[in-house]
């Protein structure tokens, strides 16, 4: 196995990732470890190319550091891609010679679990390195964060909803998910119990179908799913999904989901605020997951108390954001990067 330095002038440090006779590529990027180490998830996935993957990579990282500064977490922000189909070429061989590749980075980054991962697949990796949390089981163990993120989407969407119209009540309201990932459909159970309509899309037809069933969903195409007629958009799997072909298609008031990088350009969150749609930062939306996961990287006994408390301060965190956005007449998103470089920038002084 190899582990190469990968030059950047953003990022404190990447290494791509190979180990030809196993078939593995991948990258890990270390954004920021101003805050703390580098915490961020691990995702696999059939990237079309190394530079896709890295591209990803290196913008998931650094969002990553935004999501914690925005939780008020004592973590930099990191990331780990893996080239390949998760359902066809992941082996516990290739999972355990990754976590030795971390291992080299003395500590800098603590994995977890992502896109195409399961807290199964953090066990194995644990065998190999103790930079890694989201375990299914042990003292700290945090487990599957996706029900924790999709109660913080849940409650950013309705808090972007009450900033919006006045009230935090979803109740026969229209919401257009795209994606029924683990938290694209704990988030449609959080919004069919408080009296949402859905309308949900998905590249597994079989989760459609279930979602039909069990949330009287109304499904549509995948390209469909943006002129959806809806009341909310919750994009909840790639990213770069809101751009220059997507946005002029909305038909809703609100933007608020669980994809990391939603924005393809900073641009594209100027042009949601010159439509009137109303954006909830996806870093801070989103950020239920890395708050769960953090119990573990700090071994904090109270999970419960310590994950409610952070939410709640989350979620107050998106309230003052979208005051300021609408005192300053500008996009949420610009608001709330200023909001966590500020942050960074007094723990560096």
């Amino acid at each position: 196995m190899s582990v190469t330095a990968v030059a950047s002038t953003t990022h404190e440090e990447i290494v791509r990732v190979e180990d030809a006779s196993i078939g593995l590529v991948g990258y890990i990027a270390i954004h920021s470890t101003l805050l703390g180490p580098a915490a961020g998830g691990l995702r696999m996935r059939p990237y079309a190319s190394e530079d896709e993957a890295l591209t990803d990579v290196k913008r998931l990282s650094e969002g990553m550091t935004y999501k914690n500064a925005a939780a008020g977490l004592p973590l930099g922000g990191g990331k780990a891609v893996i080239i390949g189909d998760p359902t066809a070429q992941k082996s516990p061989e290739l999972l355990r010679a990754f976590a030795r590749a971390i291992n080299t980075l003395d500590g800098r980054y603590i994995t977890a679990e992502d896109m195409g991962m399961t807290p199964a697949d953090m066990a194995l990796l644990a065998e190999e390195t103790s930079c890694v949390a989201g375990l299914p089981d042990g003292e700290f163990a945090s487990g599957d964060p996706s029900p924790v993120t999709a109660r913080g989407i849940f409650n950013a969407i309705c808090t972007t909803q009450a900033h919006k119209h006045g009230s935090r009540d979803l109740t026969g309201l229209t919401v257009s998910v795209q994606g029924l990932g683990h938290v694209g459909w704990y988030l449609c159970q959080f919004l069919s119990e408080a009296g949402a309509k859905l309308v949900v899309t998905d590249i597994d037809a079989a989760r459609v179908e279930k979602a039909v069933a069990e949330f009287d969903a109304r499904p549509v195409g995948l390209e469909e799913i943006y002129g959806v007629q809806a009341d909310i958009f919750a994009p909840c799997a790639i990213g770069g999904i809101l751009n220059a072909q997507t946005i002029p298609q909305l038909k809703v008031s609100i933007v608020a989901g669980g994809a990391n990088n939603q924005l393809a350009t900073p641009a594209d969150g100027a042009a949601l605020h010159d439509r009137g749609i109303l954006y909830a930062p996806d870093f801070v939306a989103n950020g239920g997951g890395i708050i769960n996961v953090a119990t573990e990287i700090l071994k904090i006994s109270d999970r419960a108390g310590f994950v409610a408390e952070k939410l709640a301060a989350l979620d107050a965190t998106l309230a003052t954001i979208l005051n300021q956005a609408r005192v300053e007449n500008t996009s949420p998103d610009a608001v709330a990067i200023a909001t966590v470089q500020a942050r960074m920038a007094r723990e560096a002084a």
